[in-house]
């Protein structure tokens, strides 16, 4: 016979997996704010509110990239740009992971390098950006080399956090199991370090797009950033608009990309869900 906590039990069961099913899926959640903005938006501009010079509708932003999308110039932009900014973002982010791993691992290492990083670090982009026109003129080396400088930082300091923060009660582990030392860095520190160092791999593909952005404005003649500039020069606002939600988009979907390397590699941490 079927005891009371039995049935109980199979009633919260089946509860529960009516509360899953009638749920709201995240991707519907994320969509309601936007979803309330477009049409506050476009109400302010069907009633002429604000002129569309300053801010047009949203359906003369879709009609506009309808149009850049036809003619290929929209897509013939964003492949530059991507390309820019994923060689800026390989240099820097590889050279940032390098340096974070060696001044991580090495106390001598840290004294000698992290001082002149950490004075590199507060050096804006705008105020390099004139030494990279003069040493490298506006050729692509320069724009690649300045989303290179910003993409390097956030994952040098992750990596450095994420090494420095391992546990040090998990090397008493190691020396019990008579871990390698191969062993210590593959099995103990990398892996307790790698939710710092993806971390910093989302910080660094942001700061990528906008060194890209600086990049691309301070004098070229291809990508989303000219086809902005150019824009602006003829007042065509909905067409800067279409470059402002390209940036977002694309940014978004990296940054997405990397969330869902977050989920495969880290399944053996417990952490807290909200």
């Amino acid at each position: 016979m079927k005891t009371a906590a039995y049935v109980q039990v199979q009633r919260e069961g089946k509860t529960r997996k009516l509360k899953r099913k009638r749920s709201i899926p995240l991707w519907i959640k994320g969509c309601a704010l936007p979803a309330v903005i477009l049409a506050v938006w476009q109400y302010i501009g069907s009633i002429g509110l604000v002129s569309a010079n300053i801010l047009p509708t949203p359906m003369a932003i879709l009609s506009s990239f309808y149009e850049l999308t036809l003619s290929g110039e929209l897509f013939s932009n964003m492949k530059i740009s991507v390309i820019r900014a994923a060689l800026g973002f390989l240099l820097g982010g590889s050279l940032g992971l390098i340096f974070g791993i060696l001044t991580g691992f090495s106390k001598k290492t840290e004294a000698y390098i992290d001082p002149t990083l950490q004075m590199l670090r507060t050096v804006p982009h705008l105020a390099v950006t004139p030494l990279f026109i003069l040493w490298f003129g506006f050729d692509e080396i320069s724009k690649v080399l300045l989303i290179a400088l910003g993409a390097f930082f956030p994952i040098y300091i992750n990596t450095f956090l994420g090494i420095r923060s391992v546990d040090t009660k998990l090397f008493d582990v190691a020396r019990v199991l008579e871990f390698s030392f191969k062993d210590k860095i593959t099995k103990l520190i990398l892996p307790a370090a790698l939710p710092n160092i993806l971390l910093g791999v989302r910080l660094s593909l942001g700061i990528a797009w906008l060194g890209l952005v600086v990049a691309e404005l301070m004098g070229s003649s291809a990508g989303i950033g000219y086809m902005i500039m150019d824009a602006r020069l003829y007042s065509l606002t909905d067409k800067v608009f279409v470059g402002i939600i390209i940036f977002a988009v694309v940014g978004k979907a990296t940054d997405s990309l990397v969330r869902l390397f977050e989920r495969k590699l880290l399944k053996w941490r417990d952490s807290f869900k909200g």
